[in-house]
């Protein structure tokens, strides 16, 4: 096992992936699993670099990593959150392609060697975007991708962005790093990402198996937990919508459309989250005096459409107020 690395001037032959898996106090079985479903892949030892960074936890995974050897790379920091994790692990891949795991998720074999193939057959792909999966079900078979840039992707229809959703070229990353200390990071992340990206290739292989667990940080419900929750989201879509203005016309629309979508998805979430008017009233006037809402009139998708209506009035919002709480978290 390597730990903490120094770069030398003599460079072994450079990984086609690095895997960047972020660990903070979780039961060590859980990261090793994650581990052994990486070295499951059709990739050799000199194809595959996969680093460990551990963010300060109470107590450090080391012990019951020893078995991997030097199939790994171990970091520990400090604490410094979710970001910070990443950033770190940017720092020190090697890679080609970066791939992002959470070290209590794991990679499904068969679909993400699909994934593997496909950066293999297109070696000038700046990005794979995949799908997850939460259950153990298999998948057989899987559609041509569709080959467009990020733009044109953003362009044309939503996306999802949590930022282990897709492996992408590490010389596409450029200066861009995750926001330290906020939520929704992942939103701020991926479309910029996207937007660099010049070809971007989409599967619907089910290469990543997300684990939902209650005690996450997602899943906390305290008072002070979701307000931050709601102030980070709202601050990473006025960043986003700042950025779009300076950018060129594809590109800004681009933007736009995903503004769009998050501004949607954050009233959404001081709905089902706060169940109050009149805090509902109070971040739909905030968003009124920054040029966000009422909700661009676009044909972006017939929810958006519906969602636009409800949202322009007080008599929606009332109705959204009380429905939405009673209905089933989407996808």
């Amino acid at each position: 096992m390597q730990n903490n690395p120094l770069h030398t001037s003599v460079q072994e032959a450079q990984p086609l992936v690095t895997f960047v898996v972020t660990y903070y106090d979780l039961p060590v079985p859980m990261l090793c699993e994650c581990i052994d479903s990486i070295l499951a892949l059709s990739l050799t030892p000199e194809e595959r670099e996969i680093i460990v960074v551990d963010d300060g936890s109470d107590t450090s995974p080391m012990n019951g990593l020893m078995q991997y050897g030097d199939d790994i790379v171990y970091v520990r920091q400090k604490n410094g959150g979710l970001s910070s994790a990443r950033n770190k692990g940017i720092e020190v891949a090697t890679g080609r392609y970066i791939q992002f795991v959470d070290a209590d998720d794991c990679l499904v074999t068969e679909p993400y060697n699909h994934c593997i193939s496909l950066l293999r057959q297109h070696t000038e792909a700046d990005m794979i975007l995949f799908d997850f999966t939460t259950t153990d079900a298999t998948q057989q078979s899987f559609a041509t991708p569709l080959a467009t840039s990020g733009t044109e992707l953003m362009r044309s229809q939503n996306i999802h962005g949590t930022a282990w959703g897709y492996l992408f070229r590490r010389k596409t990353l450029g200066e861009l790093r995750f926001t330290q200390g906020i939520y929704h990071e992942d939103e701020e992340f991926t479309p910029q990402l996207l937007i660099r990206a010049e070809r971007v290739l989409k599967t619907n292989a089910k290469a990543y198996a997300y684990h939902k667990r209650p005690s996450s940080i997602t899943n906390a419900d305290d008072d002070h937990t979701v307000k931050k929750r709601l102030d980070d989201c709202h601050a990473v879509i006025v960043r986003l919508n700042q950025q779009a203005d300076r950018l060129p016309t594809d590109d800004r629309l681009a933007m736009q459309r995903r503004v769009a979508q998050l501004t949607m998805d954050y009233l959404y979430q001081v709905i089902r989250q706060t169940h109050s008017s009149q805090t509902l009233d109070q971040r739909v006037s905030q968003l009124y005096q920054e040029g966000l809402f009422p909700l661009p009139d676009r044909d972006y998708s017939q929810k958006y459409k519906w969602f636009r209506r409800m949202t322009n009035s007080s008599i929606g919002r009332a109705v959204l107020l009380h429905t939405l709480p009673l209905l089933k978290r989407e996808r």
